[in-house]
């Protein structure tokens, strides 16, 4: 993680419709969704509202009234990986999926309507990693960032950086910074200027049961909290809390193997 987004203040910033391309949602499907809404409440403070069903039992994750992210349960004949996703603005859901198409990569799902929400596709890129598309309707999206509890920031975790890169910036017109040191295969996306993601190239250290995959970074007051309260709630610790540039950070998985990252903005 080389660039992120630094934090907002007490209250946060509260989102109106996201630029296409800016990651505008994160959506988790496990197969115990009352056990992920139990240890998601307990680990954010989330509270939980039934959204839509078009894929099955639905739920968005609301901090303080104002939804952040989503959770949904898999089929139980479906063995899919159980991970977050993000989903990328677009204007036009058809018209991006049929890009990603072109581009070499997969649209595994939709594009579909969800209810008065929006549209939507859940598609992989070249190299295998998911990520969804979002027509906005009624759903915004994300409302709400830079407090605790919200989403930090969303980095592609891949082998290399150039090919990939190449196929998002294609699809949604982002521009590319490469990182500043030659020691670190980096590559941040900007929009009018403007970090959104990233993708971050570690080669054979991709771990072997997880292959590409984009990470969900979640900000917290106290990242050394954070990873005891997961211990606690039954998660595990990927990487222990560390500094870095931008924030204590740590890699966790939750109870089902779903993993994801905390951040503890530096004040």
């Amino acid at each position: 993680m080389t660039e992120a987004r630094g934090s907002a203040g007490p209250n946060g910033v509260t989102h109106a419709r996201h630029a296409p391309g800016t990651p505008c949602w994160v959506s988790l499907m496990v197969h115990g969704l009352a056990a992920t809404q139990e240890f998601y409440g307990a680990l954010f403070g989330w509270e939980f509202r039934p959204g839509p069903q078009q894929l099955g039992p639905y739920v968005r994750a609301l901090l303080d009234g104002r939804e952040v992210a989503g959770i949904g349960q898999l089929p139980p004949d479906r063995h899919l990986p159980v991970a977050w996703t993000p989903y990328l603005a677009s204007n036009d859901v058809d018209l991006t999926a049929d890009t990603v198409r072109l581009c070499g990569g997969t649209v595994g799902v939709g594009p579909l309507d969800a209810a008065e929400a929006g549209r939507m596709a859940i598609c992989s890129d070249p190299s295998g990693a998911v990520f969804g598309i979002w027509q906005t309707a009624a759903h915004l999206g994300t409302a709400i960032t830079g407090v605790p509890g919200t989403p930090a920031w969303n980095e592609l975790v891949t082998f290399e950086t150039v090919t990939v890169a190449k196929f998002y910036e294609t699809v949604f017109g982002y521009e590319e910074e490469a990182a500043a040191s030659a020691d670190v295969d980096y590559v941040g996306l900007h929009l009018a200027g403007r970090p959104v993601a990233g993708i971050h190239g570690v080669g054979t250290a991709l771990p072997r049961d997880r292959g590409p995959h984009w990470m969900t970074y979640f900000e917290v007051a106290d990242a050394d909290e954070a990873v005891e309260r997961i211990v606690g709630l039954g998660g595990h610790v990927l990487r222990p809390a560390h500094d870095s540039a931008h924030g204590r950070v740590a890699t966790v998985a939750d109870p089902e193997g779903a993993r994801f990252s905390v951040i503890q903005n530096p004040r």
